[in-house]
């Protein structure tokens, strides 16, 4: 059988090879099982024709039949002519080489029909090293056949063969879908991506399984299958979910955290702190209950989040020189983390908490934290508790320490800024006038409110005066800013204008004198201004304005106006300013509504609609027969929905 003819012709797929492997000529066969053309083959390596992970073993079948002259046979994965690989048993032989004496070896497909299961064969060892399951599909039957190689897998198919619609039923229905992608891409490509898919059994429930398919023929002209890879990754998902319930509840610790401290920061008031400690402490450490103590006095007062199991009136009105694991730690900075009843007991025998121990039949456990470094002034402390023991680890420990010290600093700054209101309103309300008393035809109220921001001390104000001609003054302004020196501003405007207009009559001098004067004196703040001049005998008015918001006016008919002075710029900024006035008559049953913008405007309200909301409230108080305070203080009461920082001063003359 030395003719290379002969070799060739036969069915099954056959080649001719130099001993180093090159394909010297081969059938029509073989080139459709290499998936190439006849002339696409010829004086290629026959190893680089294959699939990659193919080229070592058929370099290795190629050398030992040069080098022994012996059959040898191995099981080969051919690319096939389409989507699925052609796994056949060949055998190659040394044969003597017709054309130059020498020697050829001749490959080809041996037929296993009779043994299709020894083509798996590597593939079930390269599985069993990898400890993965195999299983093979048929589209015809419909079947699903295990080949094991698995040990952990064969809980998963206790039988030999399955049916398909076995199979899907014990896929999980939201994975079936993915079950028939993974059968679909085998139609089109010879190997599927890797899938997951939760397969029920019967013994132990769900398993998180991860498959790849491939479409397969097994031997030349055999049957065609697709060939499943099966690997059990329950532990491993079982793992992933764990770490990432641990991922997730460290990242909504750190969201606790930062939520904790940040409303901590922002906290301005003692009962915001409170607050806080009440609504979060508890939850960012895991605990069933919280409670802040304060000292004051040298007692405690105490608060809880109704959560701790011991009654707060056992430590509230406390003194600071008990001896107790609370007043501890406020006196002494030292934090406490008491891990049982037992430990708690042994630390504090006779702790004030003692007679109620015995009505906790789940045991506690307590971490108390001082707000005040060690050797400040004692301010208080916080308790967080636990329904059974609880051990903090140091990381808990620092945690709570770095909070408290927080909590302390808040403490600080509200005492501090709560007496700077207090410092802030008494200035306010020294200097804020009294009103006249006792005018003959009208009706005067004012009114004016801090602002939410800064010190609660502002530049807005009012006067209300008689000149010594029996005239009515009055006057609203705003200077600009919310702090200690925008209210002295303000008083250095009011003082001004109101010494200004004993000599001078005219509003619009009085405006242009006091501009004057602060632009020589080169003040810092400027300001704007509304001036009114009032006879009471006949109504008759004269305004100016420096830059202000507009005036307004109610009718008794429930009408109303908006009136914008004629005037000019804001006091305080342009030398040789003039500033012009207007008279008008102020009937009986109307009122003049004199405001700053913080009345009338807001975020979410420009200044026009601000005006006519207030000109509409006002009209409507006149019209039902409100007194000048009730006026006021309905459109007040209104401009607080507003929610404008800035500080608000309201005039209003009726005349009766």
């Amino acid at each position: 059988m030395d003719a290379s003819d002969e070799l060739l012709q036969m069915d099954a797929p056959s080649a001719l090879l130099a001993p180093d492997g090159v394909v010297r000529s081969l059938n029509a066969a073989m080139a459709r099982t290499l998936g190439r053309s006849v002339e696409q083959c010829v004086a290629r390596g026959f190893g680089d024709l294959l699939p990659a992970g193919q080229l070592t073993a058929a370099e290795s079948l190629v050398a030992h039949a040069a080098a022994t002259k012996s059959v040898a046979m191995r099981v080969l994965e051919f690319p096939g002519p389409g989507a699925a690989s052609v796994i056949c048993l060949v055998q190659a032989r040394s044969v003597n080489d017709p054309a130059g004496g020498g020697r050829l070896v001749w490959v080809h497909s041996l037929d296993a029909g009779n043994d299709r299961g020894g083509l798996l064969i590597p593939f079930r060892l390269a599985a069993k090293a990898a400890n993965l399951g195999l299983c093979t599909y048929s589209p015809q039957a419909r079947e699903l056949e295990w080949l094991g190689d698995a040990p952990a897998l064969e809980a998963l198919f206790p039988q030999a063969s399955m049916s398909m619609a076995e199979v899907v039923r014990r896929v999980h229905p939201d994975d079936r879908g993915a079950l028939r992608r993974l059968m679909r891409a085998t139609a089109s490509t010879a190997r599927s991506p890797w899938t997951r898919l939760r397969f029920s059994t019967e013994r132990d429930g769900w398993h998180h399984l991860v498959c790849r398919a491939r479409r397969i023929i097994l031997g030349y002209g055999g049957p065609e299958r697709v060939f499943g890879a099966i690997r059990d990754d329950t532990a491993g998902e079982a793992r992933r979910r764990r770490a990432l319930v641990a991922l997730s509840a460290e990242r909504q610790r750190a969201d606790e955290i930062a939520a904790f401290s940040s409303a901590m920061m922002t906290a301005v008031t003692e009962q915001e702190v409170q607050q806080v400690v009440l609504t979060r402490l508890a939850p960012t450490f895991g605990g069933t209950g919280a409670a802040l103590a304060l000292v004051a006095d040298g007692r405690l007062r105490v608060s809880s989040d109704a959560g701790i199991p011991i009654p707060v009136a056992a430590v509230h009105d406390l003194p600071l020189d008990a001896s107790s694991a609370l007043p501890y730690v406020i006196r002494t900075g030292e934090p406490q983390f008491i891990s049982s009843q037992e430990d708690y007991l042994r630390r504090w025998p006779r702790g004030v908490m003692l007679p109620y121990l015995d009505q906790l039949d789940s045991g506690f456990a307590i971490s108390i934290a001082s707000l005040s470094p060690i050797g400040d002034q004692p301010l208080g402390a916080w308790l967080v508790t636990y329904n059974g023991e609880h051990r903090s680890s140091p990381d808990e420990q620092a945690l709570m320490d770095t909070l408290a010290d927080l909590a302390g600093q808040a403490l600080k700054r509200v005492s501090l800024h709560e007496a700077r209101i207090e410092l802030a309103a008494v200035l306010q309300q020294n200097m804020l006038p009294t009103l006249p008393e006792r005018l003959p035809g009208l009706e005067v109220a004012a009114r004016y409110r801090p602002s939410r921001d800064g010190l609660d001390i502002g530049g807005d104000w009012y006067d209300a005066f008689v000149t010594a001609d029996g005239a009515i003054v009055l006057e609203i302004g705003d200077a600009q800013g919310h702090d200690v020196d925008a209210a002295a501003a303000m008083g250095q405007v009011r003082a001004s204008m109101r010494a200004i207009a004993a000599h001078e009559p005219d509003p619009a001098t009085v405006l242009t004198r006091t501009n004057e004067l602060l632009v020589s004196m080169d003040a810092a703040r400027f300001a704007s201004c509304t001036m009114l001049r009032i006879d009471p005998g006949d109504g008759r008015v004269t305004g100016a304005s420096a830059g202000h918001v507009p005036l307004l006016c109610a009718h008794g008919d429930g009408s109303h106006d908006i009136r914008e002075l004629p005037g000019g710029p804001v006091l305080g900024v342009l030398p040789d300013a003039e500033y012009s006035e207007e008279t008008f008559r102020l009937d009986k049953d109307t009122a003049l509504i004199m405001v700053t913008d913080g009345v009338v405007e807001g975020p979410a309200l420009t200044l026009d609609a601000g005006l006519e909301r207030a000109g509409m409230l006002a009209a409507h108080a006149v019209h039902d027969g409100l007194s000048a305070e009730a006026t006021a203080d309905r459109v007040l009461d209104a401009a607080a929905a507003v929610n404008h920082l800035d500080d608000v001063a309201m005039l209003i003359i009726r005349r009766t």
